[in-house]
């Protein structure tokens, strides 16, 4: 995930909004408590997401890939009063974690927080979605971009994170591992797909930002 100097870095989070001091907690406490806490947002992606989550106002928002919740409390942050937010795991070791910080939120009252596979829940879920986050195993985004697509509401949006997978997707690398082969078969899918306009941007790990037209 390191595509810019440390340095750069700090100015970049200099002349941000700083993080709440729930989410630094967040932030600081997956780190010390949590296995592989680098999947946790952080400052600038999660700042990234709050931005969007107020331009679009989006009545109904879905997560796929809860984690400890740093994502999911700051795409809340844009919903209106009404709105609500839907947020999917399967790893329910960590979901009390979560609740956790999620209840302690301002939003926490609208987030939902549901554990198991997403490729099963994500078909009984009968409402339109005005956001979609991936942020899920690599394997399937294909398969949950395809299952949320006609959820999508038209002018809608998908963002799906980890797109650029450590500059491993541009690589020639002779025996690809299979996240790396599935994230670059999606990237391809997305730019080749004429229902959609859609933008890369080099945040973090890569977030692919990508309207139904």
């Amino acid at each position: 995930m390191e595509f810019i100097s440390k340095d750069l870095e700090q100015y970049v989070e200099q002349h941000s909004t700083p993080e709440s001091d729930l989410l630094k907690r967040l932030d600081r406490e997956t780190h010390a408590k949590i296995l592989m806490p680098r999947m946790v947002s952080g400052h600038i992606q999660g700042r990234f997401l709050s931005m969007i989550s107020h331009m679009i106002k989006p009545q109904i928002v879905l997560e796929i890939g809860t984690f400890t919740g740093y994502s999911a409390i700051c795409l809340a942050e844009g919903l209106p009063p009404e709105g609500k937010l839907i947020t999917i795991d399967v790893n329910e070791e960590i979901e009390s974690f979560a609740r956790s910080f999620i209840e302690k939120s301002d939003k926490g009252k609208q987030i939902e927080q549901k554990i198991g596979n997403a490729l099963d829940i994500i078909p009984e879920l009968d409402m339109q979605f005005d956001l979609v986050f991936i942020d899920a195993d690599k394997i399937n985004y294909q398969k949950y971009y395809d299952l949320v697509f006609d959820k999508v509401k038209q002018g809608g949006y998908i963002l799906a994170d980890n797109v650029l997978w450590s500059g491993k997707v541009f690589k020639d690398i002779p025996r690809m591992d299979k996240d790396t082969k599935a994230l670059m078969d999606f990237n391809d899918m997305v730019q080749n797909d004429e229902r959609v306009e859609n933008v890369m941007l080099p945040v973090r790990d890569g977030l692919l930002l990508i309207r139904k037209k």
